[in-house]
């Protein structure tokens, strides 16, 4: 999957994933109105071209009090994530060109009021998904906010999510419709922030056309029991 080209279909009117970015966005300028006086520490996994957070940013009130590090391994993504910073006069945004699944890229920015996982649990593997909504506990500062997504293809594991972040001390504050096409939900973090676990690694981002194929090839119970006959 090229992942800056991925992006284009944004740009396509009413399609899902421009639906489903208006949907992030207005998520995001309503945790950033809701954040404390003072400094508001976002961190963003996964950033893409950062368009999700740092167009909101571009015109909301909170903007100055924003300090922000976008982590994305692709260098297109970050070399326009940094332009359209710039070009908004974004000057307390860092954009890091990096692996976004390992927690130390986060040791200077958590605990955050905002937390973006965004584009992520749809391209790592359950388990993943698990350890980082953990792991979110040391991202996310107490009463802060996590947004994330996920689609609702089946295996539908938008419950499954919710319920881990419950698990983990997060109340959920808002989840789109069933029926949106896409999943996007809002926890707000009313447990006490863990250390930073150095070294630990929240996921192996596989990309869900590569984790679709593997389960495209994994025998059904007819063929197993048909193997063992």
């Amino acid at each position: 999957m090229d992942w800056s080209v991925w992006h284009d279909r944004y740009d396509l009117a009413d399609s899902w994933m421009a639906r489903r970015l208006q949907a992030v966005q207005a998520q995001i300028g309503a945790a950033l109105s809701g954040a404390p006086d003072g400094d508001v520490r976002v961190i963003s996994l996964c950033a893409g071209d950062g368009r999700d957070l740092l167009d909101v940013l571009a015109g909301h009130p909170r903007r100055d009090d924003v300090r922000a590090k976008l982590v994305e391994l692709d260098p297109r993504n970050t070399s326009a994530a940094a332009e359209r910073a710039r070009r908004a006069g974004l000057r307390q945004v860092e954009v890091v060109t990096g692996d976004a699944g390992l927690i130390d890229q986060y040791e200077d920015a958590a605990p955050a009021d905002l937390v973006l996982v965004c584009g992520v649990f749809g391209n790592i593997t359950d388990a993943d998904i698990e350890h980082t909504v953990a792991a979110c506990s040391q991202l996310c500062k107490a009463g802060g906010t996590v947004i994330w997504t996920r689609h609702r293809s089946a295996p539908d594991r938008v419950p499954q999510i919710c319920e881990w972040f419950e698990a983990q001390g997060f109340e959920l504050q808002w989840l789109s419709a069933a029926d949106a096409g896409f999943g996007v939900g809002v926890h707000r973090f009313a447990g006490t922030p863990a250390p930073l676990r150095h070294g630990d690694r929240l996921f192996e981002f596989i990309g869900y056309d590569v984790l679709r194929q593997g389960a495209a090839a994994e025998p059904t119970a007819g063929d197993r029991l048909s193997a063992t006959e």
